[in-house]
């Protein structure tokens, strides 16, 4: 599966996604582009999946129809998405074309103490 980050995706998540191609928004040129416009380059460039801690994009976005999928993660934060990777694993690999799975992330006091 090809997978672009977009520019807040904390980078060291990349190897958590091995077997898969990964890029960046920055690499690709794109750091600069916003929502649909990097949309509409990742899918034209045959990405299959979009990672982004934009939350407002699943609202901003009909992804209906589209090739690629999208997932949202709660937070940028790589501390805190770290002890997560593996649910974002999880929700990359149950991707597929059109579709967009939120990863919720919670803060470190709640996940030390268990309480959402």
């Amino acid at each position: 599966m090809r997978i672009l980050f977009d520019q807040a995706t904390p980078v060291p998540l990349r190897k958590y996604l091995s077997g898969h191609l990964v890029r960046t928004a920055a690499q690709q040129g794109w750091d600069q582009r916003q929502n649909g416009d990097l949309l509409e380059a990742a899918e034209a460039a045959g990405f299959d999946l979009l990672i982004t801690t934009d939350q407002n994009m699943r609202y901003q976005q009909n992804l209906s129809g589209r090739r690629i999928a999208l997932v949202i993660l709660g937070k940028g934060n790589w501390p805190l998405i770290k002890p997560h990777a593996e649910r974002v694993v999880m929700a990359v690999n149950q991707a597929h074309p059109g579709s967009f799975e939120e990863v919720e992330i919670p803060f470190l006091q709640e996940a030390e103490s268990g309480q959402p």
